[in-house]
């Protein structure tokens, strides 16, 4: 994993959830990820100029609502592949009138919690 928003110790503002949300070009990214893609097939399917595209993949990671893992290739030439990171979104107001956001996330697999797991450990060692 790259980038993990599962992983991250702290949660993203309401200000920066909904600021991705409120962006054209991050909301066609989020459209076009049936699966996970790399952002070279993002430019094509998004028609978003690359320079553009890793802003909106900066601001949505960020945000996380994005996963970034990276795939593993023959040639050494590795990428870094984009998943939608959540399943639902809510927004809401609290006791004192401020907005929150609370994300739904998918259900991780046995494989995703064992190298969350590993990931942990190293970081202790």
């Amino acid at each position: 994993m790259v980038r993990d928003p599962l992983g991250s110790e702290s949660a993203p503002s309401a200000e920066a959830i909904c600021s991705a949300l409120d962006d054209p070009d991050c909301r066609e990214i989020i459209q076009q990820l049936e699966e996970p893609m790399t952002a070279s097939e993002l430019t094509e399917a998004c028609d978003i100029p690359q320079s553009t595209l890793y802003r909106k993949l900066e601001l949505l990671t960020e945000a996380t609502l994005l996963e970034e893992s990276t795939e593993i290739r023959r040639d050494g030439h590795h990428a870094s592949k984009y998943a939608i990171a959540f399943d639902e979104i809510s927004l809401g107001l609290d006791e004192d009138q401020q907005l929150t956001v609370e994300i739904e996330r998918p259900a991780r697999t046995a494989d995703e919690r064992l190298a969350e797991l590993w990931s942990e450990v190293r970081k202790e060692t």
